[in-house]
Order: C-alpha cells, then sequence, then structure tokens
C-alpha cells in the first residue's frame, strides 16, 4: 500500500521531479567547472612556486635558507665585533693635526720655528715645538690629554692645539 502511494505520486509529479533533477544537475555541473578553474589556477602558482627548483623538495629548499640566514647572522656578529674593535684601535690613531710656522726672534728673517699638534680621536696626544735661533734649534714636546696640556703652553701652542681639537672627523 505504501508503494503504491509512493509510485502513484511520482508518476503523478514526475515533471516536477525531472526538472528539479535536471536544475540539480545544472548546479552541479557549474560547481564542477569552478573547482576545475580553481584547481587549474592552483596549479599554475604551484608550477610558478616549484619553478628552479631541480626536482628538489621545497622543504630541504626553505631548511637550507634558514640555515644560510642563521650563518650570515652569525658572520654579522663577528664582522660587528671587528668593526668595535677597529674602531676602539682607530680612536687611539693620531686624527687630528694642526701646524703653525712662527717667527721665535725678531732677528731671525724667516718663520723657521713651529708647532704641531698630534691627537687622537679622543683628543690625546703631543705637541712638539721647535724653536729656531742663530746659534741652537730647540725641540721640545708637551703631552696633551683630553684636550688640555698640564704644561703652560705658548700663545702659538694654544693655537695649535685649539686648531686640532676642533678639527672635524670625517
Amino acid at each position: 500500500m505504501l508503494l503504491e502511494q509512493i509510485i502513484e505520486f511520482l508518476n503523478q509529479y514526475n515533471v516536477f521531479i525531472t526538472i528539479g533533477l535536471i536544475i540539480l544537475v545544472f548546479v552541479l555541473i557549474i560547481i564542477v567547472i569552478t573547482s576545475l578553474i580553481s584547481t587549474s589556477k592552483m596549479k599554475d602558482k604551484y608550477r610558478k612556486m616549484m619553478k628552479g627548483t631541480n626536482n628538489k623538495n621545497l622543504e630541504e629548499l626553505i631548511i637550507n635558507s634558514l640555515d644560510k640566514i642563521e650563518n650570515m647572522e652569525e658572520i654579522t656578529d663577528e664582522v660587528k665585533d671587528m668593526c668595535n674593535k677597529t674602531s676602539n684601535i682607530v680612536a687611539s690613531c693620531v686624527q687630528k693635526v694642526a701646524m703653525q710656522r712662527y717667527k721665535a726672534f725678531e732677528d731671525i728673517g724667516s718663520d723657521l720655528s713651529y708647532s704641531i699638534a698630534l691627537l687622537d680621536g679622543r683628543n690625546n696626544g703631543v705637541i712638539i715645538t721647535s724653536i729656531y735661533s742663530r746659534n741652537e734649534s730647540i725641540t721640545y714636546a708637551k703631552p696633551i690629554d683630553n684636550g688640555i696640556s698640564r704644561y703652560d703652553l705658548s700663545q702659538e701652542e694654544n693655537n695649535v692645539l685649539h686648531q686640532a681639537v676642533n678639527t672635524d672627523k670625517e
């Protein structure tokens, strides 16, 4: 009895059921087509991503790249240490120089006397002065610490010290 009712229902509405099934088939065809297009796009992206890998697996490439990055970080740290050491060494090298020639005595005809300041990056160094006269020449040095001399300086020595201290580092 139930089976007869189902058959009668199907016979009565078979046109509507067929139309519904046709619509459902078309919807499924559209879904399949969009899925194929999407898959095709993904394949293209995958091919682009894997291009040039020479049959290596992507995971292996990423691991190798990470290893190289770690190695570069270590090398960078070593280079930074070397730069810091070099900067400290350079700071103690002569970087600032100033010189002034002058006539120490009125009766000497030319500027044969001179004072020269030789300072490092911390304004430590020496002032060398040579005084020339007719009978003798005297050379002496005065140490400079942080741009200051613990000895009295002549006007010329003060000039070269001021010039050297105010020399800009390049």
